[in-house]
């Protein structure tokens, strides 16, 4: 099975500028797909922005709105997978979600933020209670989280015993957290045995301050790629060859000893 190339763009694009927004993610699938790329992986909330204040319930729409249809557009046209982050409204419920759109502009799949971080994402949005949401895309299981999700360890094991290969994780991830970025999500890939994909915002935002440092880790617990603090788009492989011999050689998954964790819940 050939690897799937996968193209992380680090950008808070326009923050409230919904078209400004959807032309970089344009400009950057036409980037990735020249580069090789089958996947193109856009930040939390790219489509609106994140430090959006009030601005969250208007700019919020359907998971098969405006913006569904305009990344399926941009998909199809370069012939790539896109994820990208928005705000999803649900009724008078608004979730802080994420979606994959295949390369023939098929909505693959939808996940909502199950884990909200901090005042300004407690006062606009509704936690999901999905925790595991998949999609097949070129012989691979794509999994997804939010950026906050993967700091629990229990997420991403949840995504290992179903099977994901690959997990999909926009974020915004702030000063003064880079650390996450530089050790948990390594160490979340080995211990879960799978390829993740972190990408992140960058620059000040409104009260934050975004720490870009995007990356691709895999399961050997060594990042294939990495941004710098800027706009950037970088590329890694994700290899199913390597990850089958990983998962041969890591005991982690199977030396497990789920009797005694029952406490734990």
């Amino acid at each position: 099975m050939p690897s799937l190339r996968t193209a992380l763009l680090q950008s808070s694009g326009r923050p409230g500028a919904v078209a400004e927004n959807l032309k970089v993610l344009d400009e950057a699938a036409a980037r990735a797909a020249a580069a090789g790329a089958g996947l193109l992986v856009s930040p939390e909330l790219f489509l609106t922005g994140y430090a959006i204040g009030d601005a969250v319930p208007v700019l919020a729409e359907p998971a098969d709105g405006p913006g569904a249809e305009a990344v399926a557009e941009i998909a199809v046209r370069h012939g790539l997978a896109v994820l990208y982050g928005y705000p999803e409204r649900d009724g008078q419920r608004i979730f802080n979600a994420s979606q994959l759109i295949g390369p023939d502009g098929t909505r693959l799949a939808n996940y909502r933020k199950t884990h909200l971080f901090g005042c300004f994402e407690q006062e606009w949005f509704t936690p999901g209670e999905q925790t595991v949401v998949q999609a097949d895309l070129d012989g691979l299981r794509i999994g997804l989280l939010i950026c906050y999700d993967v700091e629990f360890p229990e997420n991403v094991r949840a995504h290992a015993l179903a099977g994901t290969d690959l997990l999909l994780v926009p974020t915004a991830q702030m000063h003064p957290f880079q650390f996450v970025a530089e050790s948990v999500v390594p160490v979340r890939a080995f211990e879960s045995q799978m390829y993740v994909a972190y990408v992140n915002r960058t620059g000040p935002e409104g009260e934050f301050e975004f720490v870009g440092l995007s990356c691709l880790a895999g399961p050997d617990g060594t990042v294939r790629t990495r941004a710098g603090r800027g706009e950037e788009l970088v590329l890694g492989e994700v290899d199913p060859e390597f990850l089958a011999a990983s998962r041969a050689a890591n005991p982690y998954l199977h030396d497990r000893r789920p009797d005694l964790y029952g406490s734990l819940a």
